[in-house]
């Protein structure tokens, strides 16, 4: 028996009237930019605005600090780590010793890298090396 795994998304409706509107060059620009920094159409971003359909702003944050860039890759280190006890639970196996090791040092490590990052926060908040920008 086959499962049907679009069964969550609603039916495409198709679009089949037109709608045309005239903008003057400020306004215009105005609704680009928008429908750009929502990462839509300016014919999707109309609907969302006229059907009022929440619109979300994408942003990226982009860190040029190198002691910043060491702290995430420390953190995805640490992910992993995670991921493999969460794995090592999820398939039954019991709290060992090594086990217990392990979890209560990646938890040290987060506590640590939470304290630096705490300690840098101070820093760089008006860092220019730290900014974020709109996703293109």
């Amino acid at each position: 028996m086959s499962k049907n795994r679009n069964y969550h998304k609603k039916p495409v409706v198709a679009k089949d009237r037109f709608v045309g509107v005239r903008l003057d060059k400020e306004i215009f620009s105005k609704v680009e930019e928008a429908a750009m920094a929502a990462d839509l159409s300016i014919s999707e971003y109309i609907r969302r605005t006229l059907t009022h359909r929440k619109i979300t702003i994408k942003e990226e944050i982009v860190v040029e600090v190198p002691v910043i860039k060491e702290l995430i890759a420390a953190l995805g280190k640490i992910g992993a780590n995670l991921n493999q006890i969460a794995h090592h639970f999820n398939a039954g196996g019991v709290l060992s010793q090594q086990m217990h090791r392990e979890t209560m040092k990646v938890y040290a490590d987060l506590y640590a890298i939470k304290f630096e990052i705490e300690k840098l926060g101070g820093e760089f908040r008006s860092h220019p090396e730290a900014y974020s920008r709109k996703k293109q």
